[in-house]
């Protein structure tokens, strides 16, 4: 019974460390939409830069709009429709 409490315990202090160590590093985020092939999505993403959050944002995006590697590269190289971005 003692060994079991002990391994909750210490599973809930990886988790906790986990969780403080992400909102450290998570500073920004941002909310893209791109306009791809006739289709539109937007997507959100957060990263310690608005750089980083940026790109996972259109990165995200146009996983959903486009196929394959060429069609994916084309949708990174579209601008974006909109892009919001808090610190």
């Amino acid at each position: 019974m003692a060994r079991g409490v002990v391994g909750v315990l210490v599973a809930i202090g990886v988790v906790a460390a986990l969780w403080a160590a992400t909102q450290r590093e998570a500073a920004v985020e941002c909310t893209v939409c791109i306009d791809y092939g006739g289709r539109s999505a937007c997507r959100t993403a957060v990263g310690p830069r608005r750089d980083d959050a940026l790109r996972g944002a259109s990165m995200t995006a146009c996983a959903v709009l486009s196929s394959g590697v060429t069609g994916g590269l084309a949708c990174d190289r579209t601008p974006p429709r909109s892009v919001e971005c808090s610190e």
